[in-house]
């Protein structure tokens, strides 16, 4: 059963405006290809494969719009391009590309949408993969060259808990 959520789209005005008048919802932007949604909107190809992903991503049990923009952040699209990858080497990835270690629920989500790009099971949350998290960093832990700062340092906020 395909999970049925709000789509959250962070859209310009002029973006909002053309989707009304194409007679076009959020939950329906899947519906169209990114070449099609590129016409429709008056954006370039890229701002087009960008809405498409947000969209997309938003599909996936307990993803919101935020990690959404962490996945394009990372130059992912499609739900499938995940397939085969790895959450933990993707979590490596972001961090490196962020420049400091991140929480590990955003390990966690990251595993969830390597899972579900292989499984389309729609029954698992984000939390559901946290023991194997922590079974893996023990036992295989973090890359040397892991970032030193912490997330809460680099982006002045309190830390939250898993």
């Amino acid at each position: 059963m395909k999970n049925k959520k709000n789509i959250k789209l962070e859209l310009s005005e002029t973006e909002r405006k053309n989707l009304r008048k194409n007679k076009i919802k959020k939950s329906e932007i899947l519906e169209y290809a990114s070449d099609e949604l590129a016409v429709l909107l008056n954006v370039s190809e890229i701002r087009a494969k960008e809405i498409f992903a947000l969209a997309d991503f938003q599909q996936i049990p307990s993803i919101g719009i935020e990690f959404a923009k962490d996945l394009v952040f990372l130059g992912y699209y499609r739900i499938e391009d995940l397939n085969g990858k790895s959450g933990a080497e993707l979590t490596d990835q972001y961090e490196k590309k962020k420049g400091y270690k991140t929480d590990p629920c955003v390990e966690d989500q990251f595993r969830l949408v390597v899972d579900f790009a292989k499984n389309r099971d729609y029954s698992k949350k984000w939390w559901d993969f946290s023991n194997d998290r922590k079974k893996y960093r023990i036992e295989i832990g973090y890359p040397k060259d892991r970032p030193k700062i912490n997330w809460t340092e680099a982006l002045n906020v309190r830390k939250r808990s898993c």
